[in-house]
């Protein structure tokens, strides 16, 4: 985030990251890709108290950030940061993996998708462009048997909608 998202932190970041609550199902494990400020991961974590959540993020600098955050927040029994890349990680045990500003959709469907489990799923934030992305991921969608959808979802009525492209086995 740059010096002027500061007066717009809240509606354009944290609810922005908050509306996808409502599409993960009860108790799933999250990993969330090049996770940054933490968001959507901590927001979600915040709202979502059900949820096992793993922040998953390149930098040092930014995974030593989180792990303050999480320490601070008291979230260390049921959220982990993990400092490494997705297509790196060897794991699908997750049920949702989550990313916000992360990379082109095609790009990021063949990073994370050896992290979704045999029913998990991508929720990739994306901004008024999604319908755009999505259909320009479709190949590489085809190529993973994978399918995908734009979702338009909201943290509260009061605030800005958020786009959300769902992928799924």
């Amino acid at each position: 985030m740059g010096p002027k998202e500061a007066p717009r932190i809240w509606e354009r970041h944290i609810f922005n990251s908050a509306a996808i609550s409502s599409l993960v199902p009860e108790g799933c494990r999250v990993a969330d890709v090049g996770s940054g400020a933490g968001l959507p991961g901590i927001p979600l974590a915040i709202a979502r108290p059900d949820l096992e959540i793993t922040l998953l993020e390149p930098l040092l600098r930014r995974s030593n950030f989180l792990s303050e955050v999480i320490q601070e927040l008291e979230l260390g029994d049921r959220v982990t940061v993990i400092r490494g890349r997705a297509e790196d990680l060897k794991s699908d045990a997750f049920d949702i993996v989550t990313a916000r500003a992360v990379a082109k959709l095609a790009t990021l469907v063949g990073w994370t998708k050896g992290l979704l489990g045999p029913k998990g799923e991508l929720l990739a934030l994306k901004g008024a462009s999604a319908e755009e992305e999505l259909e320009g991921a479709q190949k590489v969608l085809r190529k993973y048997r994978l399918t995908g959808e734009v979702l338009v979802v909201r943290a509260h009525p009061d605030t800005e909608v958020t786009h959300v492209v769902r992928i799924t086995r």
